[in-house]
């Protein structure tokens, strides 16, 4: 509960305490008590709405951070993403070069086991 929460709720229990033991008829207490009634349902009301102001307040500000972290991270996981792919494609770049070049010894190697055994 926060302090002004606490504050209204005492300043409304000591306000009807301070009535019920003042000296007066009942029917002047009942209008009093009906009063400060009144009054503790407004402070009441306003202080709901400053909770329910905060709270919305508190919950746009973590939307935006949370936003804000989650396109950080898409960010990252995309450049990693993308430092991948570069990377494979140039291994298999250098695996197709690797192919052709054996490719080519073999060919030329049974091309001289071929012409030596002719």
């Amino acid at each position: 509960m926060s302090n002004l929460s606490n504050f209204v709720l005492g300043a409304a229990v000591g306000s009807i305490l301070g009535i019920l033991y003042a000296p007066d008829k009942g029917e002047e207490t009942r209008k009093k008590l009906m009063a400060e009634a009144l009054v503790a349902k407004d402070k009441l009301a306003e202080t709901a709405e400053e909770v329910k102001s905060q709270v919305s307040s508190t919950v746009s500000n973590q939307k935006h951070n949370l936003e804000t972290q989650l396109e950080s991270v898409m960010s990252n996981v995309s450049y990693k993403a993308e430092d991948v792919i570069t990377t494979l494609e140039r291994k298999l770049s250098e695996l197709k070069e690797k192919n052709k070049h054996l490719q080519k010894n073999t060919v030329e190697d049974l091309e001289d086991k071929f012409n030596q055994t002719v």
